[in-house]
């Protein structure tokens, strides 16, 4: 069975720098731990990946189309299949002036938004900043273990596996003709990172899965949880 444009497939993986053999980026908790890069504000576990969707780099997407459900395998990516060449362009040197007119003040290694473009400040020196926009690992060789865990086909796993990744999975779904209906009862937390979940769900819905022509949301709230959650925010306030 070959993967196509528009699959969903939820994988396992860790990357490497080719070179250094340094870890990247993991899905697995195991191996965080184990080259001492765990974060116990990460959450870890398969990831949902939708095949041309540009939501992963262009070697791993070609290369999963061949795969199958439990297959693991290993690719050493070339520039041009993982973050792309280094490009001189994307390196300013720009005078600290313009940093000081924003209030910011430089460093290297901190993350900057120039022209909404993100970059990396890489130094400052007699009045001038050096940053760059190029990936991090932009002309480099990328390995990837990879392993295939699932392929969601039905809409209630697709929609299951797209709340997870906003954080905001459905107590359930409900389909309905050529729409959804999406029920969160009183055990969701509904804060600030609920509702731009839900925004981020709702849009990946559309963007995804064609067939799907509405969306409805029903969000269930109880008396006590809500009163708990605001003496909560209270206490947190007067604590500052």
């Amino acid at each position: 069975m070959a993967f196509k444009d528009g699959d969903f497939l939820e994988i396992d993986y860790s990357a490497y720098d080719a070179s250094s053999k340094e870890l990247i980026a993991t899905t697995m908790e195991k191996v965080a731990r184990d080259s001492n890069t765990y974060n116990k504000d990460a959450q870890y576990g398969p990831t949902l990946v939708v095949l041309g969707s540009n939501g992963i780099i262009k070697g791993l997407d070609r290369e999963l189309r061949s795969m199958t459900i439990n297959e693991s395998r290993k690719f050493t990516f070339k520039p041009e299949d993982a973050f792309g060449e280094r490009q001189e362009d994307l390196v300013r040197v720009m005078p600290l002036s313009e940093f000081k007119q924003r209030e910011i003040n430089p460093v290297p290694g901190m993350p900057v938004d120039i022209d909404n473009v993100r970059a990396i400040v890489k130094s400052v020196n007699s009045g001038r900043v050096v940053v760059d926009a190029n990936h991090p690992y932009a002309g480099r060789e990328i390995i990837y273990d990879v392993k295939i865990v699932k392929n969601p086909t039905t809409t209630n796993d697709k929609i299951d596996a797209l709340g997870r990744t906003y954080g905001v999975r459905p107590s359930s779904v409900s389909e309905k003709g050529k729409g959804v209906e999406l029920i969160y009862d009183p055990k969701v937390k509904k804060n600030a990172d609920y509702f731009i979940g839900k925004a981020n769900l709702i849009a990946s819905v559309f963007s995804f899965m064609k067939s799907i022509d509405d969306v409805e949301v029903k969000e269930m709230y109880e008396r006590e949880k809500i009163e708990n959650q605001q003496k909560k925010t209270d206490k947190q306030e007067e604590r500052k």
